[in-house]
């Protein structure tokens, strides 16, 4: 495997020298190798203790590799070798990370978008359909579980014999798929939250149907561990902890640029992982993905510290000590490198270590349920007609929050682009959430870097809905300095969910606005887009960022 490597730079280094020796004395690692419940504090005892099955996952995943081998193959001889996955956060993220580094296919369903569900409909004949939900009530993967069951029974396919359910233990959709009779239900460890489970059923199943090497991963993991949970001071996991969680005053945005990296796609897994984990109490910090070799102009910004993932084999300057600081751009760097499995166990074991550190409960996500409880609210209810926008081309233009961003005087998109970047506190950030389709639309992700650029603020871009579990948690839970730039998209052609009163068109439409709501309540200004034309939209949007 490749080994784990960790160097710390300047703010990052001097978090870990302050808190690392404490971590060792009060023997962190090795009480959490022993799933030591009261780390936490008082508060976060009872749901610490039902938290920590991801400490030690390796003889479950051991027992799951070869059944997974075995359903694989069967599906294999049957000529089903496409593996469609409809499932949200931690359900999704870390297959697709695993799957996109070793190069198999797999398709992932985290949208409600009708595009992009529509898009995966095809070539059904070798299809399997994963779906994951922990709950099992999941209203995102339960409408894309029935489209796409729909589909195959108009395809003439017996929709039960392709379908696989990876839940927990007792949820509704255990027990209506064995009611169902679908092709295999995996039961998750339910002492392991969402976020927390790469290595447990819901990464392993599809990552292991698609073709994925899992026993290695899992064996990377698991040696791992014999350093992640030993209290000494060069502990990666202590350390990387100490500067997530310890800098002083918290650098709370951290920008994470792929440096090199053969973990293809790591960075939205670190996403989830971190902003859900410790965005909560009015603190946290919010990861700020870019692109590979783009430049970041917050880097220096005094609340910004920037981790660089490594190829660790081909990266000789990397140490745990690290005192190279020639090669990165900010004085304020966390390098880090090693296999996916490694990678995996280190990021979950720092965010523990940052968790406790910043005195919170790493394991909840207290927030996240304010957007569905609106979107329900929506759905319930029905859609409200839009207020009244005003239209630039094909782009119309609303407000949320506690001040107008759109003037009288120049009601344009760019005025209004403008009024919004203002509006982003002194230590705050701009978080972009595009409802649309992330796998032909993704020229949207363009604007990201433009605005940062016009602002010299760290600005995040999240695909709705899936952000909404994932950063969503931050952008509610943490210190309210957010500024929002909520961007929807018109359907050429919708989808009905079978058996259900809604539209895949209305459902997102519900997740936007209901967020949105929630969002301005806090008093943070929500400024929203609504393309009319995607593609005439997409377009006049990046002109007006790139002329800001």
């Amino acid at each position: 495997m490749s080994s784990l490597s960790l160097s710390l730079l300047g703010a990052a280094r001097e978090a870990a020298d302050a808190h690392v020796p404490g971590l060792v004395d009060h023997e962190f690692a090795s009480r959490l190798g022993a799933k030591d419940h009261t780390l936490w504090g008082q508060a976060a005892e009872d749901e610490a203790s039902k938290r920590l099955g991801w400490v030690s996952p390796f003889s479950a995943a051991r027992d799951l590799i070869p059944q997974i081998a075995q359903l694989r193959q069967e599906l294999s001889d049957e000529g089903v070798e496409r593996v469609v996955l409809a499932g949200m956060g931690g359900s999704s993220l870390a297959p697709e990370v695993i799957c996109a580094t070793e190069g198999v296919e797999l398709v992932v369903l985290d949208s409600t978008d009708p595009q992009q569900v529509s898009a995966a409909l095809t070539d059904l004949g070798r299809t399997v359909l994963v779906v994951s939900s922990k709950s099992g009530s999941t209203v995102e993967t339960d409408s894309q579980r029935r489209i796409v069951q729909k589909a195959f029974a108009d395809a003439g396919i017996d929709a039960f014999s392709r379908t696989v359910v990876v839940t927990d233990p007792g949820s509704p959709m255990q027990e209506q798929s064995e009611s169902d009779g679908v092709r295999a239900v995996f039961q998750a460890d339910p002492s392991v939250g969402g976020r927390y489970s790469a290595l447990t059923a819901f990464g392993l199943v599809p990552a292991g149907l698609a073709g994925a090497d899992i026993e290695t991963l899992v064996d990377d993991a698991e040696d791992a561990g014999e350093v992640l949970f030993a209290d000494d001071p060069s502990n990666p996991g202590l350390q990387l902890g100490a500067a997530l969680g310890g800098t002083s005053p918290l650098r709370d945005k951290l920008v994470v640029a792929d440096a090199g990296s053969p973990l293809v796609g790591l960075g939205a897994w670190i996403e989830q992982l971190i902003a859900e984990s410790t965005g909560k109490q009015g603190t946290g910090v919010l990861p700020i993905i870019v692109a590979d070799g783009e430049p970041e102009l917050s880097r220096d910004a005094d609340d910004v510290l920037v981790t660089e993932i490594v190829d660790a084999d081909a990266d000789e300057s990397s140490s745990v000590d690290g005192d190279e600081a020639d090669t990165v751009v900010s004085p304020h760097v966390i390098r880090t490198g090693g296999s996916l499995g490694s990678q995996f166990l280190l990021w979950e074991t720092a965010t523990a270590v940052a968790g406790s550190l910043l005195s919170l409960n790493p394991f909840d996500q207290p927030d996240v349920e304010s957007a569905k409880n609106a979107a329900r609210g929506l759905l319930d209810g029905g859609l409200p007609e839009p207020e009244k926008a005003a239209v630039d081309g094909a782009v119309e233009i609303r407000s949320s929050g506690s001040d107008s961003l759109l003037s009288e005087d120049s009601p344009g998109l760019t005025a209004a682009l403008k009024a919004l970047l203002e509006q982003i506190p002194a230590s705050g950030y701009l978080a972009v959430m595009a409802y649309a389709d992330r796998t032909s639309e993704k020229s949207l992700e363009e604007i990201r870097p433009q605005l940062a650029a016009a602002s010299g603020r760290p600005v995040s871009f999240g695909w709705g809905p899936r952000f909404l579990h994932s950063t969503g948690q931050f952008h509610k839970g943490g210190p309210h300095v957010g500024a929002f730039l909520q961007i929807t998209a018109a359907a050429d052609a919708d989808l009905d969910v079978p058996d259900r009163p809604f539209s895949l068109s209305q459902l997102i439409s519900a997740q936007a606005q209901g967020d949105a709501q929630v969002l301005a309540g806090h008093g943070m200004p929500v400024l929203q887009l609504h393309l009319t034309d995607r593609r005439a939209g997409i377009a006049q949007l990046l002109e007006a960022a790139s002329s800001l």
